[in-house]
């Protein structure tokens, strides 16, 4: 089974200000590893209650967008039931439920199969938890 299923996890430090991470270059660099250049399945997860991943175009503007957006549907503010850590911090649990905690992508050959402008991320509006963890893992 070894062989058919690969896993493993980054450590991620965000800081303490709302960020979209880029994954994708460590996905490559998995995938080069456990792929070995088969074809399969990589699953991105983050098990955080208040971080997702999104596959997204970066670099131009978009993950600041998003960010943006985010803030207008989820804003940091009083309104929150869920009320410890920062202002506002509610909002970063309902987070998962408009951007997914996973992500399963194909891969062809061993390698990701992204669109042009595609790029895989964390997002993470939770500034009260800089220390993020993904599992990687790959089913060929």
């Amino acid at each position: 089974m070894s062989d058919a299923f690969t896993t493993r996890v980054l450590t991620l430090t965000t800081g303490s200000a709302e960020r979209i991470v880029d994954l994708t270059g460590d996905c490559e660099a998995f995938l080069r590893e456990a792929a070995a250049g088969r074809d399969g399945l990589l699953n991105v997860f983050v098990p955080h209650a208040t971080a997702g991943i999104a596959v997204i175009e970066t670099g131009a503007g978009s993950d600041d967008d998003l960010l943006s957006a985010l803030h207008t549907l989820l804003p940091a503010d009083d309104r929150w039931q869920h009320r410890h850590g920062s202002p506002g911090h509610g909002r970063d649990h309902v987070l998962p439920a408009f951007v997914p905690p996973h992500a399963t992508l194909p891969v062809i050959d061993g390698r990701l199969e992204l669109g042009t402008w595609q790029s895989v991320c964390l997002v993470d509006t939770n500034r009260d938890n800089p220390d993020r963890r993904v599992r990687l893992s790959f089913l060929g």
